[in-house]
């Protein structure tokens, strides 16, 4: 009985990881069964990709987001051909860091707590702890906190809008146009 359960465990697993990867992706539960460290409470937007040939070398803190199409990568062999050598490296992200869409973390970076990673970033060195970092490569632009301050400010003044006037609150075409009325250049709060 009990090895017939397991075996129910081990195709239930393998369906998952399966239609995840159907999809193009690994699912979480793979790369932690190879190696990967995954902090609590993260969500990790679909599709991300962790070095699958190197995964147990890379660990990820609590709170931590992805926004779709983060890549990080513990290894670098783009001077393999020159070299002969691949380039393997650690990487760590800290604790309550978003990482933006379509960024990359290259080997041996290492990434503070309370980072914000801006969209397309490619972050080619150490990002330490309270930084925004943004561009090609990833540079500091100011702390977390003066971020989050100015964004307070902003939002003190712009229009608020609750869950019904998004796409999945079933928002009305009278609500969209009020909507971006509203808003003009400015953005909002939801």
């Amino acid at each position: 009985m009990a090895r017939l359960a397991q075996a129910r465990q081990e195709l239930r697993r393998a369906l998952s990881d399966g239609l995840v990867y159907v999809r193009g992706q690994r699912s979480v539960q793979w790369y932690v069964r190879h190696g990967v460290t995954i902090g609590e409470r993260c969500m990790l937007g679909h599709p991300f990709e962790l070095d699958r040939t190197h995964c147990w070398l890379i660990s990820i803190g609590d709170d931590v987001v992805f926004a779709p199409e983060v890549y990080v990568l513990a290894h670098d062999a783009s001077a393999k051909a020159a070299t002969g050598y691949t380039r393997i490296a650690p990487v760590r992200i800290g604790n309550r860091v978003f990482v933006g869409a379509r960024s990359t973390i290259l080997p041996g970076v290492t990434i503070g707590d309370d980072v914000i990673i801006g969209a397309a970033s490619v972050v080619t060195q150490d990002v330490l702890s309270g930084t925004v970092a943004v561009g090609n490569p990833a540079r500091p632009v100011g702390t977390t906190e003066s971020y989050y301050e100015k964004l307070r400010e902003r939002f003190e003044r712009a229009p608020r809008f609750g869950s019904e006037w998004t796409a999945w609150g079933g928002i009305t075409p009278e609500r969209r146009s009020r909507m971006a009325a509203e808003l003009g250049d400015e953005g909002f709060v939801i």
